[in-house]
């Protein structure tokens, strides 16, 4: 795929419109929220959901499970959601475990992210976790999504999975390096899906029964223990046995070896959060722990496989916008382009009245609401029942005291780009030097440039640059390894994107 130097041409919506900025939403402010006005994101977002059918666009191969959470210690003065409300309580709950990038045929030992979904089936209503395996995502803007996925899927004309692609777009994009080392690290390939971490990846609000509120990041912590495949290992299993994880939850849970996992949360008050030297609402950054000591809160068991994988778990349907009082989203980029894509697909997917799917429906809450009508309406349709409000027939009414907080939003009306680039590279270079273990390195490295080498030697210069800017003795090792020139590797890390690029282009 060569730069494409001549016929230079004007990126416009659907309807011809000029685009003047496609890596920035139009937020308030150079943190956000996301305003809605910007209808090129909301345009790109919904097009994207409707790309395939009937499968999932991303994470459509995937295992699920019954099980319950269980409160293990007191956070009352931190939210007021009901499930939470007392230690021994117990919750209904249904979980998805999928890679992202394949299809639905595609082997579960693939190196890929793992989604980690958890659905709560409270009194309040349902609650939706939906994070991955990875406390880290590789963008932070939602403008991007739909163009990272399509590198990870295949290519327009060969149907293939492209390298160029693949690693042109994470070149370009060095806000990606964080999850790109991890991804490439033994984690990347996980052991079993009852064998990972899950975290919500993104800061969520929690309030309490004062209206205080705080930020907070969810770590679920595997019970079973963290076990990885290296990168051997994953490609012999993808031959041998190519659905090894569903396999494993499904069995383990029949032979009564229930897996369990820890929740903590990261609490940051919002005066910690006004002046941290991380933005906290980046999903490209962790809260560092010892920054942000995590608290013990419960603890979750899965212990009743479903009875149809399509009913129950092809048609589980989870949203990061699904809260219960108590919990609220965050200024997150990322995270309120997902509040309205997850519910806009499942629509698109399932129909305008998924929420009544067995699996999805509410368990311990009653709905009343004034939505009617539409597709695969099964249930009563609201009788005769008014279906408009106000009214003064005794139709349901909302409550003003489970309102969110008020959050003071003000700024430019603009498509803001992120100013600390260099921030970017901090985490991944703590994570190769601090974390990681001489085998966790060889690995890395390994991994990396086995994918790598696929790649145009531009790319690859790009690419590596960027590791090098985590961390040099990363860079070299990865270089070294793809038998490329160091001097050019130091030149071009010097520079800035712009200049990085430009430098790559006639490699």
């Amino acid at each position: 795929m060569a730069d494409n130097k001549d016929n230079k041409k004007t990126l416009t919506t659907g309807f011809g419109m000029p685009v003047d900025n496609d890596l920035n939403s139009l937020t308030a402010g150079p943190k956000g929220p996301v305003l809605i006005q910007d209808v090129h994101l909301t345009e790109k977002l919904a097009h994207f959901d409707r790309e395939r059918i009937p499968e999932r666009v991303v994470h459509a191969k995937g295992a699920g499970a019954y099980g319950y959470f269980e409160v293990t210690h007191d956070v009352t003065k931190y939210t007021r959601a009901k499930f939470l409300s007392q230690v021994g309580k117990k919750t209904e709950v249904f979980a998805r475990f999928s890679t992202v990038g394949g299809e639905r045929g595609s082997a579960d030992s693939e190196r890929d992210p793992r989604g980690f979904a958890v659905k709560f089936y409270t009194e309040e209503g349902n609650y939706d976790m939906v994070g991955n395996n990875t406390p880290v995502f590789f963008i932070r803007d939602p403008l991007k999504f739909p163009d990272f996925i399509h590198t990870q899927k295949r290519h327009p004309a060969t149907n293939l999975k492209d390298a160029d692609m693949f690693w042109d777009f994470l070149s370009l994009t060095p806000e990606s390096i964080h999850q790109v080392t991890i991804l490439f690290s033994d984690r990347g390939t996980p052991r079993t899906y009852r064998n990972m971490n899950g975290y919500s990846s993104h800061t969520f609000m929690w309030y309490n029964e004062k209206g205080e509120h705080v930020w907070v990041q969810l770590h679920f912590k595997t019970e079973q223990g963290i076990q990885n495949f290296t990168g051997e290992e994953a490609d012999r299993m993808r031959s041998s046995d190519p659905d090894c994880s569903t396999r494993d939850l499904y069995e383990a849970i029949s032979k009564g070896e229930f897996p369990s996992w820890r929740l903590e949360v990261q609490i940051m008050t919002p005066e910690q959060a006004q002046s941290y030297r991380f933005d906290p609402f980046d999903i490209t950054k962790v809260w560092p722990h010892a920054d942000f000591p995590p608290i013990d809160v419960g603890r979750l068991v899965l212990n009743r496989n479903p009875e149809n994988y399509f009913a129950e778990v092809e048609q589980a349907a989870f949203s990061p916008g699904n809260f219960v009082p108590g919990i609220g989203p965050s200024p997150d980029k990322m995270l309120q382009g997902r509040l309205f894509s997850y519910h806009d697909t499942h629509r698109h997917r399932l129909g305008p009245n998924y929420h009544l799917l067995p699996v999805n429906a509410p368990k311990a809450s009653q709905v009343h609401s004034y939505q009617r009508d539409g597709a695969m309406r099964f249930d009563g349709n609201g009788g005769g029942e008014p279906n408009y409000w106000p009214n003064s027939f005794g139709g349901p009414a909302p409550d003003a005291g489970v309102a969110v907080p008020s959050l003071d939003v003000s700024g430019m009306a603009a498509r803001h780009a992120y100013e600390l680039v260099d921030a970017d590279f901090v985490q991944a270079g703590d994570l190769y030097r601090n974390v990681m273990t001489d085998e966790d390195r060889e690995h890395l490295v390994r991994n990396i440039a086995s994918h790598l080498k696929g790649a145009q030697k531009r790319l690859q210069l790009r690419q590596t640059a960027l590791f090098y800017r985590a961390n040099a003795d990363y860079g070299e090792r990865v270089g070294k390894s793809l038998g490329l020139d160091m001097k050019e590797i130091k030149r071009l890390a010097a520079m800035s994107q712009e200049e990085r690029v430009k430098a790559t282009a006639n490699q």
